[in-house]
C-alpha cells in the first residue's frame, strides 16, 4: 500500500458511530466517494442481516443506490454540495413510499403489497432526495406498523422475517420501526427513518440506544406513507445522536398541501441545528414523571432497574444546572383504560388502507379493501400466516367498523381534553416547566393522543446480573443483560427546537451511547478501506452490488 493510501485510509470514519458531519469532512476533502459509502454499507448489511446473528433489519436494499451515489458525487466535484444531506445513505422504514421504477418495494411488510405501484415518492422522500440524501433500501418493521394483532412479534414481517435487536442475542428490538432502530444501532446507515403511532419510533430508539425524534402531528408530511390513523401518525429520524437527527428534521419538516395538518405548523420551519447548545438545561425547569402509561401498570411493575437508571438521569439534569418538580398526570389513566385509542384506529385504519390501496397505480396480489387483505392472509397462509402467528385481530377490527360515529367523535374530543389540555399542558403550566422528561418505556400515549412530540436519547444499560426475560412477543428476549434503556423529552406542540437542545445537553453530558456496544457478532466488520478501489481501476468493472437480503 502506498503513503497516500495509508493516509487516507486513517481519515477513514469509523462506520460504526460515524455522523453526517463527519462524513461529510471525509467526502468534502475526497478520501472517500458516496459510492464507496452505499458499498460499505451494502456490504456491511450483507454481513449481519440474513447471515451471522440474522438480525433481519433489512427487508431490501435500493438497486439504483450506486447509480445515485456516483451521480451525486459527480454533482459534488462540479458544483459543490448542496447541504449535509448531500451524498448520505439513507434507510426508510418499508411504509414509506418510493417509486417502483426505482427498483424496490413498498409493502409495510406484507406479501399483499409486494410489486405494488405507488403513485409517487411519498412527500418525505422527495424532501430528502432534494437535500441530495441517497436512498440505500427499506428497512424491517412489525407488519403493517403493528396494525395486524397485538401478539404479532415486534420486529416481524411476513417479508422481513423476525428481526431482533443487536445488544443481546434473540432481543426484542421494539417496534414498529423495529428495523430502523437495530440498522442505525450498529452502522447500517448514516441515518434510519421510521414512523410512530404511539411508542413506534420512541421505543425502538429506546432498545437499541440510539436517538429518536417523534414529531409533533403535522410537523412532517404523512402523504405516501402507510397509514394507520390521521389523528396519531408521524414521521422522524432515528440516528446515532441528536446532531443528526437535527439535521435530518431541518430537512424533512414543512407544510404539504396534500396533508392539511401541516398547514398549521409554525413558518419558517426552524434551522434544529442550532437548538444545540451543550448547557441547553442550565435555568430550565423540568417536570418529572416517574411512572409509565401502560394500562393496569404502576411504576412497580415495570423492571426496578428502568427507574433506577431515571433517577441517576434526574440528578444529571440537574447537575447541568435544570431545577426539577416532581408532576403526576393522572388524566390520561381514565384513557388507558377506556379503549378509545384502538376505536380510533380501527375505523381510521380502514379508511385510509382503503383509500391507500384504491391510490395505487397497481397491486398484482389483487388486494383492494381492508376486506381483501384478510382474506389474502387466509388464502396464503405459507407467505402471512406462520404458526403461531395466525392472529390479525386488528385487522378484523378494523374491517368490523362502519366509519366515524358519535363515540369516535368523543374519543377525539378526549385526546385533546385529557392528553393534551389536562395532561401535557397542564403538567407544563402547574409546574412552570419547560419539558417533562419520562422513562422511555410505556411513556408515548399521552405525547401520541395529544399529537405532541418526544425525543428520546440512551440513558443506560441493564446491568450484567439482569435475570433474562421474555418480552411475551414471539419470545423475543427482554431484558437481559446490557439491553439498552432510554429517557424521553415531552413538550407541547411544535416544541422540537427546545426539546432538542434540553435532549443534546444531557447527551454530550452523559455520552452513554458509547458506553457499550452490540454483541460482538452483530456489528459488521465492514468498512470504508474494504470497499474503496485502488487507483488506477475502474468503478465499472469492480461495481459488484450485494444482492437484496431476502
Amino acid at each position: 500500500m502506498n503513503s497516500r493510501k495509508r493516509s487516507e485510509n486513517h481519515h477513514l470514519p469509523d462506520l460504526y458511530e460515524a455522523g453526517v458531519l463527519e462524513i461529510q469532512a471525509g467526502l468534502d476533502a475526497g478520501h472517500f466517494s458516496s459510492v464507496d459509502l452505499v458499498k460499505a454499507y451494502f456490504a456491511r448489511i450483507e454481513e449481519v442481516n440474513v447471515k451471522g446473528p440474522a438480525l433481519r433489519a433489512v427487508i431490501e436494499l435500493n438497486p439504483s443506490a450506486v447509480a445515485q451515489a456516483a451521480a451525486l458525487d459527480l454533482e459534488r466535484s462540479r458544483n459543490g454540495k448542496r447541504g449535509p444531506l448531500h451524498g448520505i445513505p439513507v434507510l426508510l422504514k418499508d411504509n414509506i413510499a418510493t417509486i417502483a421504477s426505482e427498483g424496490m418495494n413498498t409493502t409495510a411488510g406484507s406479501y399483499s403489497l409486494f410489486k405494488s405501484i405507488v403513485p409517487d415518492d411519498a412527500v418525505i422522500v422527495k424532501r430528502l432526495r432534494k437535500a441530495g440524501a441517497i436512498i440505500l433500501g427499506k428497512s424491517n418493521l412489525s407488519e403493517f406498523a403493528h396494525f395486524r394483532a397485538d401478539s404479532t412479534p415486534n420486529g416481524w414481517s411476513a417479508r422481513g422475517g423476525f428481526g431482533t435487536g443487536a445488544y443481546y442475542p434473540g432481543s426484542d428490538p421494539c417496534g414498529s420501526s423495529s428495523g430502523s432502530g437495530v440498522a442505525a444501532s450498529i452502522g447500517l446507515a448514516t441515518v434510519t427513518i421510521g414512523t410512530e403511532t404511539d411508542g413506534s419510533i420512541t421505543c425502538p430508539s429506546a432498545y437499541n440506544n440510539i436517538v429518536g425524534i417523534k414529531p409533533t402531528l403535522g410537523l412532517v408530511s404523512r402523504t405516501g406513507v402507510i397509514p394507520i390513523s390521521i389523528h396519531q401518525d408521524t414521521i422522524g429520524p432515528m440516528t446515532r445522536s441528536l446532531e443528526d437527527s437535527a439535521i435530518v428534521l431541518s430537512v424533512i419538516a414543512g407544510p404539504d398541501p396534500s396533508d392539511n395538518y401541516t398547514l398549521a405548523q409554525p413558518i419558517p420551519v426552524p434551522d434544529y441545528t442550532k437548538a444545540l447548545v451543550k448547557d441547553a438545561l442550565r435555568g430550565k425547569r423540568i417536570a418529572v414523571l416517574r411512572r409509565t402509561f401502560i394500562p393496569g401498570h404502576s411504576p412497580e411493575q415495570a423492571h426496578p432497574y428502568i427507574f433506577e437508571v431515571f433517577d441517576e438521569a434526574v440528578k444529571t439534569i440537574e447537575s447541568l444546572g435544570a431545577v426539577t418538580v416532581q408532576a403526576n398526570m393522572s388524566s390520561i389513566d381514565e384513557m388507558l383504560l377506556s379503549g378509545e385509542e384502538d376505536l380510533v384506529c380501527e375505523i381510521d385504519f380502514k379508511i385510509q388502507m382503503n383509500e391507500y390501496f384504491a391510490s395505487l397505480k397497481a397491486n398484482p396480489s389483487g388486494v383492494q379493501s381492508v376486506a381483501d387483505l384478510i382474506k389474502f392472509n387466509e388464502d396464503h397462509p405459507e407467505l402471512e400466516m406462520p404458526p403461531g402467528l395466525e392472529d390479525q385481530t386488528y385487522l378484523t377490527m378494523s374491517e368490523s367498523t362502519s366509519g366515524p360515529n358519535s363515540t369516535y367523535f368523543d374519543a377525539l374530543r378526549r385526546y385533546n381534553e385529557l392528553a393534551a389540555i389536562q395532561g401535557i399542558d397542564a403538567v407544563l403550566r402547574d409546574c412552570n416547566a419547560d419539558a417533562i422528561v419520562v422513562p422511555a418505556f410505556g411513556t408515548t400515549t399521552p405525547s401520541a393522543l395529544a399529537g405532541y412530540p418526544i425525543i428520546t436519547v440512551p440513558s443506560g444499560f441493564y446491568p450484567e446480573n439482569t435475570t433474562i426475560g421474555y418480552s411475551g412477543h414471539g419470545g423475543l428476549i427482554y431484558p437481559a443483560p446490557g439491553l439498552p434503556i432510554g429517557l424521553s423529552f415531552l413538550g407541547t406542540a411544535f416544541s422540537e427546537f427546545e426539546l432538542i437542545g434540553l435532549a443534546y445537553a444531557y447527551e454530550q453530558a452523559t455520552r452513554t451511547r458509547l458506553q457499550r456496544r452490540a454483541f460482538e457478532a452483530a456489528i459488521p466488520v465492514t468498512q470504508l478501506r474494504d470497499v474503496m478501489l485502488p487507483r488506477g481501476h475502474s468503478f465499472e468493472a469492480n461495481n459488484k452490488v450485494p444482492r437484496p437480503p431476502l
